[in-house]
């Protein structure tokens, strides 16, 4: 699995993600758009030196998606709405997940760019944090066979 982080405001939810990833065996972030990437104190009071644990690198998220495709993944979206499928349902093998906006979620142009999108099923409320519906969507997808 690869997780590409775009336009995540917070540095602390780079940190976290950082972190989420570690725990479950990502095999590379990528940050791309506004998001922050190390070294910053804010990421590493969070991610307590994940960001050395885990590859990342910074880049355009098109150049991200192309590479990614070229590799033999799928690039799909987390994100709630209308045409997403349960990630559990997802049945992808390779998958690129793209993370999105704290605020706005995953933005249009991007979201054209994109295979599907897959959303974490939920009770009452319709979101999470975007940095613990990472973490959400990593122990879901490290479960899979």
């Amino acid at each position: 699995m690869i997780i590409i982080a775009h336009n995540i405001r917070s540095l602390h939810n780079v940190g976290s993600i950082l972190r989420n990833a570690a725990a479950f065996g990502v095999e590379k972030v990528y940050l791309t758009g506004i998001t922050g990437v190390p070294p910053r104190k804010e990421i590493a009071k969070v991610s307590l030196g994940a960001e050395d644990l885990v590859p990342w690198e910074a880049e355009e998220i098109r150049e991200v998606i192309d590479e990614v495709r070229a590799e033999g993944y799928a690039v799909w979206g987390l994100e709630t709405g209308e045409g997403a499928v349960p990630i559990t349902e997802c049945g992808v093998k390779k998958l690129a997940l793209v993370l999105g906006s704290e605020v706005e979620g995953i933005d249009a142009a991007t979201r054209a760019m994109l295979d599907g999108i897959v959303e974490i099923p939920m009770d009452k409320k319709r979101s999470l944090n975007v940095s613990v519906a990472s973490g959400v969507a990593m122990y879901l997808c490290s479960r899979k066979e």
